[in-house]
Protein backbone atom coordinates (compact mmCIF):
# COMPACT_ATOMS: atom_id res chain seq x y z
CA UNK A 1 0.00 0.00 0.00
CA UNK A 2 2.55 2.43 0.84
CA UNK A 3 4.44 1.99 -2.53
CA UNK A 4 1.26 2.49 -4.38
CA UNK A 5 0.59 5.52 -2.16
CA UNK A 6 4.13 6.99 -3.33
CA UNK A 7 3.87 6.01 -6.82
CA UNK A 8 0.50 8.23 -6.82
CA UNK A 9 2.24 11.15 -4.83
CA UNK A 10 4.92 11.30 -7.32
CA UNK A 11 2.58 11.62 -10.27
CA UNK A 12 0.69 14.43 -8.38
CA UNK A 13 3.76 16.60 -7.44
CA UNK A 14 4.26 19.61 -9.47
CA UNK A 15 7.86 19.01 -11.02
CA UNK A 16 8.18 23.01 -11.57
CA UNK A 17 8.00 23.51 -8.02
CA UNK A 18 9.78 20.55 -6.76
CA UNK A 19 12.88 18.69 -6.86
CA UNK A 20 12.59 15.33 -6.06
CA UNK A 21 14.67 13.28 -3.84
CA UNK A 22 12.94 9.66 -3.39
CA UNK A 23 13.93 7.44 -0.38
CA UNK A 24 12.81 3.31 -0.72
CA UNK A 25 13.02 1.67 2.58
CA UNK A 26 13.34 -2.28 2.10
CA UNK A 27 11.98 -4.96 4.92
CA UNK A 28 15.46 -4.67 7.23
CA UNK A 29 14.87 -1.16 7.42
CA UNK A 30 17.07 0.05 5.40
CA UNK A 31 16.98 3.57 3.39
CA UNK A 32 17.97 3.66 -0.21
CA UNK A 33 18.31 6.59 -2.09
CA UNK A 34 16.72 5.79 -5.42
CA UNK A 35 18.30 7.50 -8.29
CA UNK A 36 15.66 7.34 -10.19
CA UNK A 37 11.69 6.93 -10.14
CA UNK A 38 11.24 3.64 -11.26
CA UNK A 39 7.17 2.76 -11.27
CA UNK A 40 6.73 -1.05 -11.56
CA UNK A 41 3.07 -2.12 -12.96
CA UNK A 42 1.05 -4.55 -10.82
CA UNK A 43 -2.25 -6.20 -11.58
CA UNK A 44 -5.10 -4.80 -12.40
CA UNK A 45 -3.26 -1.95 -13.93
CA UNK A 46 -2.17 -0.37 -10.49
CA UNK A 47 1.51 0.84 -10.56
CA UNK A 48 3.90 1.46 -7.29
CA UNK A 49 7.27 2.76 -6.76
CA UNK A 50 9.99 0.15 -7.03
CA UNK A 51 12.68 0.25 -4.99
CA UNK A 52 16.33 -0.01 -6.16
CA UNK A 53 19.06 -1.31 -3.73
CA UNK A 54 22.03 1.12 -3.32
CA UNK A 55 25.57 0.46 -2.61
CA UNK A 56 25.27 3.04 0.48
CA UNK A 57 22.86 3.63 2.74
CA UNK A 58 21.04 6.89 3.83
CA UNK A 59 20.99 7.64 7.85
CA UNK A 60 19.81 10.35 9.86
CA UNK A 61 22.55 12.61 11.33
CA UNK A 62 21.15 14.63 14.47
CA UNK A 63 21.13 18.22 13.61
CA UNK A 64 22.69 17.88 10.37
CA UNK A 65 19.85 16.22 8.66
CA UNK A 66 20.21 13.00 5.92
CA UNK A 67 23.47 11.39 4.14
CA UNK A 68 23.50 9.74 1.09
CA UNK A 69 27.02 7.19 2.70
CA UNK A 70 28.75 10.43 4.11
CA UNK A 71 27.49 12.84 1.66
CA UNK A 72 24.76 14.97 2.69
CA UNK A 73 21.49 15.24 0.89
CA UNK A 74 20.36 18.40 -0.06
CA UNK A 75 16.32 17.82 2.12
CA UNK A 76 13.88 20.67 2.31
CA UNK A 77 11.04 18.78 3.71
CA UNK A 78 10.35 14.85 4.13
CA UNK A 79 6.90 13.76 2.58
CA UNK A 80 6.54 10.31 4.71
CA UNK A 81 4.28 7.86 2.75
CA UNK A 82 4.55 4.51 4.54
CA UNK A 83 2.14 2.84 6.97
CA UNK A 84 2.21 1.43 10.49
CA UNK A 85 4.69 0.36 13.13
CA UNK A 86 8.11 2.86 12.61
CA UNK A 87 6.01 4.68 10.26
CA UNK A 88 2.93 6.65 11.80
CA UNK A 89 3.95 6.02 15.68
CA UNK A 90 6.15 8.46 16.07
CA UNK A 91 9.72 6.99 15.98
CA UNK A 92 10.34 7.96 11.92
CA UNK A 93 8.90 11.63 13.25
CA UNK A 94 11.25 11.93 16.28
CA UNK A 95 14.05 11.07 14.13
CA UNK A 96 13.22 13.75 11.60
CA UNK A 97 12.87 16.25 14.52
CA UNK A 98 16.02 15.06 15.26
CA UNK A 99 17.74 15.91 12.29
CA UNK A 100 16.43 19.19 12.11
CA UNK A 101 14.46 18.44 8.79
CA UNK A 102 10.67 19.83 8.03
CA UNK A 103 7.95 16.59 7.52
CA UNK A 104 4.65 16.25 6.22
CA UNK A 105 2.35 15.38 9.10
CA UNK A 106 1.54 15.11 12.87
CA UNK A 107 4.55 15.41 15.19
CA UNK A 108 5.55 12.87 17.93
CA UNK A 109 2.97 13.68 20.19
CA UNK A 110 0.29 13.74 17.42
CA UNK A 111 1.57 10.32 16.03
CA UNK A 112 2.18 8.47 18.65
CA UNK A 113 -1.00 9.27 20.54
CA UNK A 114 -3.08 8.45 17.33
CA UNK A 115 -1.78 5.35 16.95
CA UNK A 116 -2.34 3.65 19.91
CA UNK A 117 -6.14 3.41 19.94
CA UNK A 118 -6.59 2.99 23.81
CA UNK A 119 -4.78 6.40 24.09
CA UNK A 120 -6.55 8.27 21.72
CA UNK A 121 -10.00 6.65 22.87
CA UNK A 122 -8.63 7.81 27.03
CA UNK A 123 -7.66 11.58 25.29
CA UNK A 124 -11.14 11.75 23.85
CA UNK A 125 -13.32 10.41 26.50
CA UNK A 126 -11.55 12.75 29.05
CA UNK A 127 -12.34 15.66 26.18
CA UNK A 128 -16.11 14.56 26.32
CA UNK A 129 -16.36 12.79 22.66
CA UNK A 130 -18.30 9.83 22.40
CA UNK A 131 -16.30 6.48 21.99
CA UNK A 132 -17.31 3.19 22.86
CA UNK A 133 -16.79 1.67 26.11
CA UNK A 134 -13.43 -0.62 26.02
CA UNK A 135 -10.91 -2.70 28.00
CA UNK A 136 -7.24 -2.88 27.54
CA UNK A 137 -5.70 -6.51 28.23
CA UNK A 138 -2.14 -7.73 27.94
CA UNK A 139 0.20 -11.15 28.01
CA UNK A 140 -0.46 -11.25 31.28
CA UNK A 141 -4.40 -10.83 31.62
CA UNK A 142 -6.16 -13.97 32.84
CA UNK A 143 -8.70 -15.55 31.84
CA UNK A 144 -11.10 -13.93 34.38
CA UNK A 145 -10.10 -10.65 33.32
CA UNK A 146 -11.08 -11.65 30.02
CA UNK A 147 -14.35 -13.10 31.72
CA UNK A 148 -14.80 -9.61 33.48
CA UNK A 149 -14.31 -7.38 30.57
CA UNK A 150 -17.20 -9.66 29.05
CA UNK A 151 -19.00 -9.36 31.32
CA UNK A 152 -18.61 -5.71 31.52
CA UNK A 153 -18.84 -4.51 27.79
CA UNK A 154 -21.16 -7.52 26.62
CA UNK A 155 -21.51 -9.70 23.46
CA UNK A 156 -20.47 -9.78 20.52
CA UNK A 157 -17.36 -8.58 20.78
CA UNK A 158 -14.45 -6.76 18.86
CA UNK A 159 -10.69 -7.48 19.54
CA UNK A 160 -7.84 -5.30 17.96
CA UNK A 161 -4.06 -4.59 19.02
CA UNK A 162 -3.61 -0.94 20.46
CA UNK A 163 -0.92 -0.30 18.09
CA UNK A 164 -1.52 -2.07 14.71
CA UNK A 165 -2.30 -0.67 11.27
CA UNK A 166 -4.71 -1.92 8.27
CA UNK A 167 -6.60 -4.05 10.55
CA UNK A 168 -4.37 -6.78 11.71
CA UNK A 169 -5.04 -9.34 14.43
CA UNK A 170 -8.60 -7.77 14.32
CA UNK A 171 -11.27 -9.92 14.96
CA UNK A 172 -14.92 -10.37 16.14
CA UNK A 173 -15.39 -12.77 19.20
CA UNK A 174 -19.10 -14.09 19.97
CA UNK A 175 -17.90 -16.24 23.58
CA UNK A 176 -15.30 -16.81 25.77
CA UNK A 177 -12.75 -19.16 23.89
CA UNK A 178 -13.21 -17.12 20.40
CA UNK A 179 -12.51 -14.20 22.58
CA UNK A 180 -9.12 -15.68 23.90
CA UNK A 181 -8.32 -16.60 20.47
CA UNK A 182 -8.55 -13.47 19.57
CA UNK A 183 -6.63 -11.68 21.95
CA UNK A 184 -3.87 -14.53 21.40
CA UNK A 185 -4.61 -13.16 17.58
CA UNK A 186 -4.19 -9.49 18.27
CA UNK A 187 -0.82 -9.98 20.73
CA UNK A 188 1.20 -11.02 17.78
CA UNK A 189 1.08 -7.59 16.68
CA UNK A 190 1.23 -5.76 19.67
CA UNK A 191 1.76 -5.95 23.34
CA UNK A 192 -1.39 -4.93 24.31
CA UNK A 193 -5.04 -5.57 22.96
CA UNK A 194 -8.32 -3.23 23.15
CA UNK A 195 -11.52 -5.32 23.50
CA UNK A 196 -14.58 -3.31 22.79
CA UNK A 197 -18.50 -4.16 22.12
CA UNK A 198 -18.78 -4.72 18.46
CA UNK A 199 -22.04 -2.20 16.59
CA UNK A 200 -23.64 -2.96 14.39
CA UNK A 201 -23.11 0.29 12.40
CA UNK A 202 -21.53 2.13 9.06
CA UNK A 203 -18.30 2.84 8.93
CA UNK A 204 -17.68 6.38 8.21
CA UNK A 205 -14.51 8.54 7.52
CA UNK A 206 -13.76 12.22 7.60
CA UNK A 207 -10.71 14.20 5.67
CA UNK A 208 -9.02 16.88 8.53
CA UNK A 209 -5.88 19.22 6.89
CA UNK A 210 -4.11 21.92 8.42
CA UNK A 211 -2.23 22.53 11.98
CA UNK A 212 -3.58 25.10 14.41
CA UNK A 213 -6.53 26.00 11.78
CA UNK A 214 -8.19 22.86 10.41
CA UNK A 215 -10.51 22.42 7.43
CA UNK A 216 -12.62 19.40 7.30
CA UNK A 217 -14.34 17.51 4.43
CA UNK A 218 -17.83 16.02 4.45
CA UNK A 219 -17.56 12.29 5.23
CA UNK A 220 -17.23 9.43 3.24
CA UNK A 221 -18.52 5.95 3.92
CA UNK A 222 -16.88 2.36 3.81
CA UNK A 223 -19.13 -0.41 2.97
CA UNK A 224 -17.53 -3.69 3.22
CA UNK A 225 -19.12 -6.48 0.94
CA UNK A 226 -21.50 -9.42 2.12
CA UNK A 227 -18.50 -11.71 2.10
CA UNK A 228 -16.51 -9.68 5.10
CA UNK A 229 -18.12 -8.99 8.48
CA UNK A 230 -16.29 -5.85 8.55
CA UNK A 231 -13.34 -3.48 6.65
CA UNK A 232 -10.51 -6.16 7.51
CA UNK A 233 -7.28 -6.76 6.10
CA UNK A 234 -8.47 -8.90 3.03
CA UNK A 235 -11.40 -6.22 1.92
CA UNK A 236 -9.04 -3.73 2.20
CA UNK A 237 -5.92 -5.04 0.62
CA UNK A 238 -6.54 -8.45 -0.98
CA UNK A 239 -10.17 -8.79 -2.14
CA UNK A 240 -10.68 -6.02 -5.12
CA UNK A 241 -14.58 -6.56 -4.60
CA UNK A 242 -13.66 -6.23 -0.86
CA UNK A 243 -15.94 -3.05 0.06
CA UNK A 244 -17.19 -0.51 -1.78
CA UNK A 245 -16.45 2.98 -1.14
CA UNK A 246 -18.67 6.27 -1.48
CA UNK A 247 -16.41 9.79 -1.62
CA UNK A 248 -19.57 11.01 0.07
CA UNK A 249 -21.72 9.44 2.34
CA UNK A 250 -25.65 9.55 2.11
CA UNK A 251 -26.80 10.98 5.71
CA UNK A 252 -28.80 13.90 6.45
CA UNK A 253 -27.46 17.35 6.87
CA UNK A 254 -27.23 17.24 10.76
CA UNK A 255 -25.12 14.04 10.84
CA UNK A 256 -22.79 15.42 8.61
CA UNK A 257 -22.38 18.39 10.53
CA UNK A 258 -21.97 16.29 13.66
CA UNK A 259 -19.38 14.22 12.47
CA UNK A 260 -17.25 16.86 11.23
CA UNK A 261 -17.31 18.90 14.50
CA UNK A 262 -16.54 16.08 16.05
CA UNK A 263 -13.53 15.34 14.22
CA UNK A 264 -12.42 18.56 14.45
CA UNK A 265 -12.37 18.09 18.51
CA UNK A 266 -11.04 14.65 17.50
CA UNK A 267 -7.93 16.10 15.96
CA UNK A 268 -7.28 18.36 18.19
CA UNK A 269 -7.31 16.22 21.22
CA UNK A 270 -4.40 14.14 20.25
CA UNK A 271 -2.54 17.07 18.98
CA UNK A 272 -2.91 16.39 15.38
CA UNK A 273 -0.79 18.27 12.91
CA UNK A 274 -0.59 18.14 8.60
CA UNK A 275 -3.27 15.59 8.04
CA UNK A 276 -5.84 12.75 9.30
CA UNK A 277 -8.14 10.43 8.70
CA UNK A 278 -10.98 10.02 11.23
CA UNK A 279 -12.89 7.23 11.77
CA UNK A 280 -16.50 6.44 13.17
CA UNK A 281 -19.16 4.20 14.06
CA UNK A 282 -22.78 5.45 12.54
CA UNK A 283 -24.84 2.91 14.50
CA UNK A 284 -27.40 1.92 12.53
CA UNK A 285 -30.27 1.25 15.15
CA UNK A 286 -29.29 4.25 17.03
CA UNK A 287 -28.29 6.92 15.11
CA UNK A 288 -25.33 7.32 17.67
CA UNK A 289 -22.06 8.67 16.35
CA UNK A 290 -18.78 6.81 17.96
CA UNK A 291 -14.92 7.70 17.00
CA UNK A 292 -13.68 4.30 16.25
CA UNK A 293 -9.66 5.31 14.79
CA UNK A 294 -7.82 8.27 13.46
CA UNK A 295 -4.86 7.43 11.21
CA UNK A 296 -2.11 10.31 10.74
CA UNK A 297 -0.32 8.94 7.44
CA UNK A 298 -3.76 7.52 5.41
CA UNK A 299 -3.52 6.07 2.25
CA UNK A 300 -2.25 8.40 -0.66
CA UNK A 301 -3.66 6.52 -3.71
CA UNK A 302 -5.74 7.82 -6.23
CA UNK A 303 -8.64 6.07 -4.98
CA UNK A 304 -8.09 6.52 -1.67
CA UNK A 305 -10.83 7.95 0.59
CA UNK A 306 -8.48 10.23 2.25
CA UNK A 307 -7.89 12.27 -1.28
CA UNK A 308 -10.99 11.34 -2.81
CA UNK A 309 -13.06 13.18 0.27
CA UNK A 310 -11.18 16.16 0.01
CA UNK A 311 -11.25 16.13 -4.10
CA UNK A 312 -14.69 15.83 -3.14
CA UNK A 313 -14.83 18.93 -0.88
CA UNK A 314 -13.06 21.14 -3.91
CA UNK A 315 -9.53 20.19 -2.78
CA UNK A 316 -7.57 18.74 -6.24
CA UNK A 317 -4.83 15.90 -5.08
CA UNK A 318 -1.75 18.43 -6.51
CA UNK A 319 -3.33 20.98 -4.37
CA UNK A 320 -3.19 18.97 -1.85
CA UNK A 321 0.05 17.67 -1.46
CA UNK A 322 1.34 21.76 -1.97
CA UNK A 323 -0.74 22.19 1.13
CA UNK A 324 0.50 19.66 2.96
CA UNK A 325 3.84 20.58 2.46
CA UNK A 326 3.35 24.34 2.95
CA UNK A 327 2.04 23.27 6.80
CA UNK A 328 4.99 20.94 7.56
CA UNK A 329 7.17 24.03 6.66
CA UNK A 330 5.55 26.97 8.69
CA UNK A 331 5.12 24.37 11.55
CA UNK A 332 8.71 24.15 11.49
CA UNK A 333 8.68 28.07 11.10
CA UNK A 334 6.36 28.74 13.98
CA UNK A 335 8.62 26.72 16.79
CA UNK A 336 11.73 28.16 15.23
CA UNK A 337 10.65 31.22 16.12
CA UNK A 338 10.18 30.34 19.59
CA UNK A 339 12.52 31.75 22.65
CA UNK A 340 12.57 28.25 24.02
CA UNK A 341 12.83 26.49 21.04
CA UNK A 342 16.41 27.84 19.73
CA UNK A 343 18.44 25.03 18.62
CA UNK A 344 15.65 22.59 18.58
CA UNK A 345 12.79 21.36 16.50
CA UNK A 346 9.20 20.33 16.85
CA UNK A 347 7.61 17.38 18.71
Amino acid sequence: MSRRSAASVVRHLDPSKYVLTAIGIDRSGLWHLQRSTCFEKLPGGDEALAIVPSQTVVSIVASKGLRNGTDPLDIDCVFPVLHGTNGEDGKLQGALDTAGLPYVGAGVLGSSASMDKAVAKSLWSGAGLPVLNFRVVDRRSSAEDLTNAAHQLGWPLFVKPCCAGSSLGASRANDLAELQAAVIGALRHDTRALIEPFVDARELECSVIGNADVTVFPPGEVIPSKEHAFYDYEAKYTDPTGARLETVAKVDADTQRRIMDIARSAYAAVRCEGMARVDFFLERSTGRIYLNEINTLPGFTSISMFPRMCQAGGFPYSEILDHLIGLAMSRTASYEALESSKGRTPS
